[in-house]
């Protein structure tokens, strides 16, 4: 039977060079948990969302023969979100002669902005809105003291309509997207 475990890949890398594996799940060990948890086919890619779906280095899909495995392996009862499963758990190191295949996984982490986007992104969003309640500011102004000549009433307009050009430019900029 194939079972799949997601590994970081550099923890991997230095257990194939060891000869054993014992990392159980992201951030804790075999001797932590008591055993190394997997998944069946149809469960990994569920896993992956749900636990490591925030990590950014590299990791990799193990593809494990239970049939080479050195350490006993089990499939237990877990309730997950309120519902009955099972999952295969590794109750011990696992042997890498086990993996008959390796998959890199992409990262599905929301790529990181630079600061220097993030900082001038936010300067850009906060000119352009004090802009726009500068020339709102000055057209009720010039509405609530009867100055509305041609003249003021043109500026008044023209400024709002910048503003609001402005805004609407830099909220679509790719430089303000999460």
């Amino acid at each position: 039977m194939l079972i799949f475990h997601i590994a970081e890949r550099s923890r991997w890398q230095a257990a194939k060079l060891a000869g054993s594996y014992a990392q159980s799940t992201l951030g804790q060990t075999l001797e932590e948990v008591g055993f190394l948890h997997a998944s069946r086919a149809d469960q990994w890619e569920d896993v992956r969302a749900r636990y490591y779906a925030d990590v950014r280095q590299p990791l990799v899909l193990l593809v494990i023969d239970t049939d080479l495995l050195t350490a006993p392996w089990s499939e237990d009862p877990v309730t997950a979100d309120g519902v009955e499963t099972t999952y295969p758990h590794i109750h011990g190191p696992l042997n890498p002669s086990a993996v008959v295949e390796e998959r890199p996984l992409t990262s599905t982490a929301p790529p990181t902005q630079s600061f220097f986007r993030l900082f001038f992104g936010e300067v850009a969003y906060r000119m352009i809105a004090a802009l726009v309640v500068m020339v709102v500011v000055v057209v009720v102004h010039s509405v609530l003291r009867h100055e509305t000549t041609p003249a003021i009433a043109l500026l008044g307009t023209v400024g709002a309509a910048v503003g609001i050009i402005l805004a609407a430019v830099a909220l679509k900029g790719s430089f303000l997207k999460s």
